[in-house]
């Protein structure tokens, strides 16, 4: 396979059996997905199954800490995660531009299998096209996820309850400044990479442990951590209140936002998570995450109260106190 994408190799004729064949079942081998049929045929499951679909366009397509194939399968598998589920399977499907590289797009395949294998969640069936250039940007990435969540466990945005812990699980705005710096060729000191990271292994053992004190998560993408509390706030009609000070960051991450004058509430992340718990919990809780690698950097930022309903308030590091409102507009366009 070499040169680049043609129209044919989205034709489903021989171009495409090969294209598939010789790349894709290459790298992704599991074995539903090597049937080939039109549909996967799956084992039942014991519990409630969850279903969660995300497609991926970010630019640069490789970026330090990872690239959209990775970014794709954990992207969906977080989500899955999020609502207390054991992801099981995963689909894919993938829109080439005619004339883009082989050799990059077998890198792409490559990362997306090794994510899959990291993971423990296989790709059991897929679908690719190919447009004439110029109507597609290189590739665009769509995965869907199914998993099952148990009988005991109820993880959702209305459980978040007054007294609650609010819990981040790492750094801020690690992706979104990664994107950024290299999107626009800007050199940044220090060692800045994307968190793009599966959680559903943080979300097991909390859920394992101590399913009952676990009410709300949420994985704070596009829109940054500030839009994610604004729509938890918006749902419970609870105030979120959070201390500027408590928020983790890496230096190098929070000297490009002070320069570039980019408000790191809102900047993306794509390996943390929020965990809104039961406050008696809140030391073994925050111990458990802090022991799994996703989690290691987590800390309490919050907590929920009844003071200002529907809202986010934020103590700042001046000690004075912040309405943080959703994100206005796209300050940083594909970051996912």
């Amino acid at each position: 396979m070499n040169g680049n994408i043609l129209l044919d190799h989205g034709s489903g004729g021989l171009a495409s059996q090969d294209l598939i064949g010789s790349l894709f079942l290459k790298y992704l081998k599991d074995p539903i997905l090597h049937e080939l049929e039109d549909a996967a045929l799956l084992k039942p499951e014991k519990g409630r199954l969850v279903f969660s679909t995300d497609s991926y366009v970010v630019d640069p397509l490789q970026f330090p800490g990872g690239d959209i194939g990775e970014l794709a399968i954990n992207g969906t598998i977080n989500d899955l995660a999020m609502r207390g589920a054991n992801p099981l399977y995963l689909s894919l499907g993938v829109i080439l531009e005619e004339g883009f590289p082989f050799s990059q797009l077998e890198e792409i395949v490559k990362s997306i299998a090794d994510a899959s294998k990291y993971a423990g969640v296989p790709v059991v069936t897929g679908d690719t096209k190919v447009v004439p250039k110029g109507k597609a940007d290189k590739i665009f990435i769509n995965t869907s996820g199914i998993g099952v969540v148990e009988d005991n466990v109820e993880v959702k945005t209305s459980r978040a309850q007054p007294g609650d812990i609010i819990i981040i699980s790492g750094t801020l705005a690690d992706h979104g400044i990664t994107i950024l710096t290299n999107r626009e060729g800007l050199q940044v000191s220090g060692k800045i990479q994307s968190d793009t990271a599966p959680l559903h292994f943080l979300v097991k053992r909390l859920l394992d442990e101590m399913p009952d004190a676990i009410h709300t998560m949420r994985d704070p993408t596009r829109g940054g951590l500030g839009t994610t509390l604004c729509e938890i706030a918006k749902v419970t009609n609870l105030c979120m209140d959070i201390s500027e000070k408590e928020i983790p960051m890496h230096g190098e991450v929070r000297a490009a936002c002070e320069l570039m004058g980019l408000d790191p509430l809102y900047l993306a992340n794509e390996g943390k998570c929020i965990v809104i718990a039961a406050p008696d919990q809140a030391e073994i809780i925050l111990q458990t995450m802090r022991s799994i690698q996703e989690g290691r950097e987590s800390a309490i930022i919050g907590k929920v109260t009844e003071k200002y309903p529907g809202k986010v308030v934020m103590t700042t590091m001046s000690g004075g106190r912040r309405l943080v409102v959703p994100l206005s507009g796209e300050p940083l366009p594909r970051i996912c």
